[in-house]
């Protein structure tokens, strides 16, 4: 079928909004944005999306003050960044109780995980406990309209937000929902495991059986989901994530070279870095940092595994948050173990 050119739709697009001026935009909602728009033919000449139905579901929603609060980085980061306060809030006696709650219940399905996707369930059990406290804490922002005000409203990150957007629409449709009832974090992540759209999209899987993937509802397409993630990124089985490490002399240059692991342990050792054991010589790690204001900074080794947890969060204390709480649930559920008659 031919389509109709970008500067008619467009203009078809216009008489689909009730009211003009400024009161008309307002009732209009996100729909009487030339960018969105313009938005919405894109999505009808790439997709076959429906102009008038998304021109709705946008007439819908509007800016959310809230969600662009939210994404803005602290005035001061510097004074705010602190590795303890962040460590506090995750590493803790009740998601380690809750972690093994989760994990007592679905010790079937994280051990199914393991068997094909190599990833320990400590570290599954880990990443969702971090990310919604096994699955208790999903977000309540409506999706779209978190998305769609990051994509408009949020000058930094906009390419970045109008892929995820496009992505979402996509998955919506695929699976038979509407776009307005997804309800989500501030910055549009989904389902128990926050994964966001474009994720979602590449590495979910149906891990229940059911022909559908649902990561707001099925725990087991959650957990398979987390680690087909991990796995693609490029997790390496039985490998080690991380070890404590201290330096001798200036860590600025080593620092530099960023949280990819490049250099071997020997030769981060030439450079003055001291780890206890050195059975990982021949290994690439990467020096990193975890500060806190006061205090001395933590240095670690982050091996590829580490590197690999970032790739779910691009943050340092985020993936040791990780690591660190997959360690307690391990030694508290062997403990238990070796206790039992």
């Amino acid at each position: 079928m031919k389509r109709l050119p970008t500067a008619l739709l467009l203009g078809l697009l216009g008489s689909l909004s009730p009211l003009s001026g400024h009161a008309g935009q307002a009732a209009a909602g996100f729909s009487g944005e030339p960018a969105v728009k313009a938005f919405i033919v894109s999505m009808h000449e790439q997709y076959g999306f429906d102009i008038a139905h998304l021109t709705r579901q946008f007439a819908a929603i509007q800016p959310n003050a809230t969600v662009l609060r939210a994404i803005r980085p602290p005035a001061e980061p510097a004074k705010q960044r602190s590795w303890q306060r962040y460590r506090q809030r995750f590493v803790n006696p009740r998601r380690v109780e809750g972690g093994q709650r989760f994990w007592n219940e679905h010790g079937a399905i994280l051990q199914r995980a393991e068997a094909i996707y190599g990833v320990p369930p400590e570290i599954i059990v880990a990443i969702i406990g971090v990310e919604t406290e096994y699955g208790q804490n999903m977000g309540s922002f409506g999706v779209l309209e978190a998305l769609a005000s990051l994509a408009f409203h949020y000058p930094p990150r906009a390419d970045f937000f109008r892929g995820e957007l496009e992505q979402f629409l996509l998955m919506a449709r695929e699976n038979g929902v509407s776009p307005l009832e997804i309800k989500g974090s501030y910055a549009g992540a989904i389902g128990i495991p926050q994964f966001m759209p474009s994720s979602q999209r590449r590495y979910a899987v149906d891990f229940d059986g059911d022909d559908r993937i649902d990561l707001r509802r099925s725990t087991t397409d959650a957990i398979g989901s987390v680690g087909r993630f991990l796995q693609q990124h490029g997790w390496q089985k039985g490998a080690p994530v991380a070890v404590p490490a201290r330096l001798n002399g200036d860590p600025a240059a080593l620092l530099a070279e960023g949280i990819k692991p490049a250099l071997t342990v020997r030769q981060l050792e030439a450079r003055g870095v001291v780890v206890a054991a050195d059975d990982d010589a021949d290994r690439p790690a990467a020096l990193i940092d975890l500060v806190t204001p006061d205090e001395a900074t933590e240095y670690w080794l982050g091996f590829d595994n580490f590197y690999v947890i970032t790739r779910y969060n691009r943050s340092s204390f985020y993936a040791m948050s990780v690591f660190q709480l997959a360690e307690a649930l391990r030694e508290v559920r062997d403990n238990r173990l070796s206790a039992r008659p």
